[in-house]
């Protein structure tokens, strides 16, 4: 596997993080990818290895066991593993970005440290339960509903459809509607977040786990919630204002997504170069047909602008400052981009290209959740084009 980054683009930490990543998932990781995506075993040495290395407390602080990385790093460490492996990039992903991010905006002092050390350690893995079976965009439409009882506890119950680490987390923040919403007001308005560890509680159990077209040794289940009885001590953040967090959550976790889809079609493209410098069709490499050519210039374009936007998105919220717009740009063109470059590396490979010998195919199948996964390609335009809007409404004024 290539590295298609020029030297000047990173740190000399930058530079000492990849460079031992690399050496894991070159002589780790790689070999059994593609097995792994044949039997859908869950990789649970890997990520305790990871977890070893603190990639799996990326962006925790040191204070609660974590490496204390900035978005720009983690963006980076994200993209690498997905060149390799995008069923564990996914799994690296969502339990830094989802779980251990929601418990890092809005949990207390004690919750952090209680939760935190064994997540960042990758002694225990973390899901994030936002999706039903039915809500997925309409996030506002969530059924799970948590009743307070008189001596300040919790009772839930519901079920969940779609969550990473469904089956094999350890610790879970869950979204349960505790009050009915506001006249006036969002019908996302009285959603509150519970976290807790599945060892602790009774009432939880999964259902089943799914049958996923890619990303198929990342562990994806139902969760079902009957009586499920909580501490008052779980409810993470304000009563019936957690989705305020889920979207902060959310505009983390596309720049983590944004650079999975990068990595995995900076993947298709490596490996699709080389094939067509090498495959002689003609007489001559493939690669010097005029149009195999400019595909390839335009696939390097695209994934070297994608990169750049998911660098904006990450210098701005390690700065401090809204990040929300450019997270959402981000998310929109890496995955598009990603999933086209894995779509061209399968034409340009013709009839190999579509067989499970070599690895492009894998990677189209693990980059199309992509478009899905942390908001649809359909939801970052929405984003987008309210604040285009926004911005040059009332821009023009009549003569």
């Amino acid at each position: 596997m290539t590295h298609t980054r020029t030297p000047h683009d990173l740190n000399d930490d930058q530079r000492a993080i990849l460079s031992t990543l690399q050496t894991f998932l070159k002589h780790k990781v790689a070999p059994g990818a593609a097995e792994r995506d044949q039997t859908g075993e869950f990789p649970h040495d890997l990520v305790r290895e990871l977890g070893d290395m603190g990639i799996m407390g990326a962006q925790t602080p040191e204070q609660y066991g974590g490496s204390a990385l900035d978005t720009a790093t983690f963006a980076l460490i994200v993209e690498e593993i997905a060149a390799y492996d995008g069923s564990l990039c996914l799994t690296v992903a969502s339990h830094n970005s989802l779980c251990q991010g929601h418990i890092l905006i809005a949990g207390t002092e004690e919750q952090k440290r209680t939760f935190l050390p064994d997540l960042a350690s990758g002694r225990t893995l973390g899901a994030w339960g936002l999706t039903e079976p039915q809500s997925g965009s309409d996030s506002g439409g969530l059924q799970t509903r948590a009743v307070q009882q008189d001596d300040g506890s919790w009772t839930l119950n519901g079920a969940k459809n779609f969550i990473t680490q469904g089956s094999v987390g350890g610790t879970y923040v869950i979204l349960a509607r505790t009050d009915p919403a506001r006249p006036g007001r969002s019908k996302t308005d009285g959603i509150s977040a519970f976290v807790f560890n599945r060892a602790d509680v009774q009432g939880f159990s999964v259902g089943r786990k799914e049958d996923k077209l890619g990303l198929r040794s990342s562990d994806t289940a139902q969760l079902l919630f009957n009586d499920l009885q909580l501490p008052a001590t779980a409810l993470l953040g304000t009563r019936g204002q957690a989705f305020k967090d889920v979207m902060r959550v959310l505009d983390g976790g596309r720049i983590g997504i944004a650079s999975m889809g990068l990595g995995l079609g900076r993947a298709a493209f490596d490996y699709c170069a080389r094939y067509t410098s090498e495959r002689e069709q003609f007489g001559a490499p493939l690669s010097s047909n005029q149009g195999v050519a400019f595909r390839l210039a335009d696939m390097d374009v695209q994934l070297e602008a994608a990169r750049l936007l998911i660098r904006k998105a990450a210098d701005l919220r390690d700065a401090g400052q809204d990040f929300t717009l450019a997270a959402a740009r981000a998310k929109l063109y890496a995955t598009e981009v990603g999933v086209r470059a894995c779509d061209d590396a399968i034409q340009l490979l013709g009839g190999y290209g579509y067989i499970k010998e070599y690895p492009v195919e894998r990677y189209w199948r693990d980059n199309r959740l992509t478009r899905i996964g942390e908001g649809t390609s359909e939801v970052q335009r929405m984003i987008i084009s309210r604040a285009v809007i926004a911005r040059h409404r009332g821009a023009l004024q009549p003569a």
